[in-house]
């Protein structure tokens, strides 16, 4: 017998997760942080136990699908429709902004229209990874704020369609109407399914009820709805993370599907652990320290120029000082999704190779300062929350 060389990687990671976790959790720091700071340590550019970036984000990605059917299934559809307007207008306008907000800078650097637009989409995307996993956490999803930030990180998700196709035309002049017809209707369909979930209000799942005391079946029954709809949304070449959502209001809305939640809600705590991981692995250390007044510099001009930005967009609606400014906050770090960007603008010469390696520094590094922003941001702001 040999001892597979992943056995002694996978027992020492599980370790440092239970050590930091132990640790951050003695100074109330949720467990998002830990998981960050676990893939710094192990990352190509820590210690080096693990290498193979690109299959860990792979994973990682499974997390983020996880945690939005999770959020489909507990999400009170008709009380996402009341907050549409927010959610389309309230995204639009924030992209509008931060687009603005970069060109004053670009007006000084000198930067050309198609940097300007690719800085301003990358840092105007939240992370709905990080954002839910707090809501969650602080049991606040069900509140006025969570639900409207919900809707906007939704929208936000719906918003990077439009965001690669005209990052594309920097690329090859052209956008193929394949794509552009492929993306449009599966985003009918999408809100097809939306308008029937809200519409029928309970739903009857085909074989729920054979399913009701087999445990696993239940476990790939709900393995298939979560990455069934998921592949589906891809497929139309929008967010896997949409299609999860899609699919956990479905079942959220079977009220006889209630066993999804204890089927999957263990592998949905690993998977999500795993993205955020594999966050932290995308951390070059030797560029950081190369350019670490540079890197500071852009998350806290991020960080701060998100917050006021979000903000002052939610006072305009039906929210208080308090609410809008925690709201900023909440929705203030750079989301995931904004890698994607950030590699398409490499791809298509917007940015150089220096510059991709800021732009992954930069968001990496607000994704793992964000949770300890929100924190003191909150005691700061003294924001409590109403459940609505």
């Amino acid at each position: 017998m040999h001892l597979d060389p992943f056995m002694p990687q996978m027992v020492s990671i599980i370790f440092i997760v239970l050590t930091l976790g132990f640790i951050l959790k003695l100074i109330h720091q949720p467990h998002v942080v830990a998981y960050l700071i676990v893939g710094i340590i192990i990352g190509p550019w820590g210690i080096g136990l693990v290498n193979d970036t690109e299959n860990i984000a792979r994973l990682g990605a499974a997390g983020v699908v996880f945690l939005l059917f999770f959020v489909g299934m507990e999400t009170d559809a008709n009380k996402l429709i009341e907050n549409w307007k927010l959610a389309i207008f309230g995204t639009l306008f924030q992209i509008i902004l931060s687009v603005g907000f970069v060109w004053m800078l670009g007006l000084y650097f000198q930067w050309g229209i198609e940097r300007v637009i690719l800085i301003g989409f990358v840092i105007s995307l939240s992370s709905t990874a990080i954002v839910i996993k707090l809501l969650q956490d602080s049991n606040t999803l069900d509140s006025k704020v969570g639900q409207g930030v919900l809707g906007i990180l939704l929208a936000q998700d719906l918003a990077i369609i439009p965001m690669l196709i005209i990052i594309g035309l920097y690329k090859t002049d052209t956008v193929e109407s394949v794509h552009i017809g492929k993306q449009v209707f599966g985003s009918i369909i999408a809100a097809a399914l939306l308008a029937f979930i809200i519409i029928k209000k309970v739903v009857h799942i085909p074989l729920s009820k054979w399913l009701k005391n087999d445990h696993e079946l239940q476990l790939f029954a709900a393995l298939g709805i979560c990455f069934g709809l998921s592949m589906l949304t891809a497929w139309f070449e929008l967010s896997t993370a949409l299609g999860a959502f899609l699919g956990g209001m479905l079942i959220g809305a079977a009220k006889e599907t209630q066993w999804v939640h204890h089927s999957l809600h263990p592998l949905k705590v690993l998977f999500v652990a795993v993205f955020f991981i594999s966050v932290g692995m995308m951390l070059d250390l030797d560029f950081l320290i190369a350019n670490w007044l540079q890197v500071i510099a852009l998350v806290f001009a991020a960080l701060v120029t998100n917050t006021f930005i979000n903000a002052g967009i939610l006072k305009i609606s039906n929210f208080s000082w308090k609410e809008s400014l925690y709201t900023g906050v909440l929705l203030s770090q750079i989301g995931e999704f904004s890698f994607v960007l950030a590699a398409v603008g490499s791809q298509a010469n917007i940015i150089n190779q220096h510059g991709y390696q800021l732009a992954i520094c930069v968001i990496s590094l607000s994704l793992l300062i964000s949770p300890m922003w929100i924190a003191l941001s909150k005691k700061f702001i003294g924001y409590e929350h109403q459940e609505i």
